[in-house]
């Protein structure tokens, strides 16, 4: 092989795989065009069934028209006979033979013209049927490529969202809520071991100490009032 056959192989492979690739994108115009083709098709094979049926009917035609000649024929060669006109029955016999061959040869070709018939007509159903076929798989193909599509850049688009930054984040606040919690705790603790505390606690024990000996002298005075009253009375 040349150098320049070499270059146009090469050149129609890499042409080959361009067009496979475009063709692997964009699978709605591939099915459109095996559709457009078989509808093409199609129209030629209905041509060529008409055609048959046209062939079918034409012999029918001549058979029927044949036959009728034979029937009449045949009716006019006993008249023929009778009249004594033996030429004119003679002829009159030949047509009916020729008739009855012709007849004989058209009943062949018509029952094998109309089997013909019968059978385009299945196959042009059969092919009506496959053309309707590709259509529902063309959209059941495409729907599931958009499907795959669909799933494809979701799942992309989650691949994407890592976690980590989130956990991160999750952690930087617990640990800053339980800082803020210990920082509360030690607040409260020193406040409770502080001097002003201390303060707090002795005031809080000088005010009930005063209470308590304003009680004990109130109960002394009383005492002293109630025995005074007493002895007061025996002397009376």
């Amino acid at each position: 092989m040349g150098f320049f056959a070499r270059i146009g192989n090469l050149i129609k492979g890499f042409f080959s795989l361009f067009i496979s690739d475009i063709e692997k994108e964009n699978p709605d115009i591939v099915y459109e065009s095996a559709i457009s083709q078989r509808v093409e098709q199609y129209k030629k094979l209905t041509k060529a069934v008409s055609g048959i049926v046209y062939l079918r009917n034409k012999l029918q035609k001549d058979l029927e028209e044949k036959t009728a000649q034979v029937k009449e024929i045949t009716a006019q060669i006993p008249v023929a006979v009778q009249s004594g006109e033996d030429e004119v029955a003679t002829t009159l016999i030949e047509q009916k033979n020729t008739l009855n061959a012709e007849i004989e040869g058209l009943q062949s070709e018509l029952q094998k013209t109309s089997q013909d018939a019968e059978d385009a007509k299945k196959n042009l159903i059969t092919f009506q049927g496959e053309i309707e076929k590709l259509k529902r798989e063309k959209e059941s193909m495409i729907a599931k490529k958009e499907t795959a599509e669909a799933r494809i850049k979701i799942q992309e688009q989650l691949d994407g969202l890592s976690t980590d930054a989130d956990i991160k984040a999750l952690d930087g606040v617990r640990d800053h809520i339980n800082k803020l919690q210990a920082e509360a705790d030690v607040t409260k603790e020193v406040a409770g071991g502080g001097l002003s505390q201390k303060l707090k606690d002795i005031k809080a024990q000088t005010t009930s100490s005063r209470a308590k000996a304003e009680l004990e002298e109130m109960k002394r005075q009383m005492q002293a009032q109630r025995q005074a009253g007493t002895e007061k009375s025996l002397g009376g």
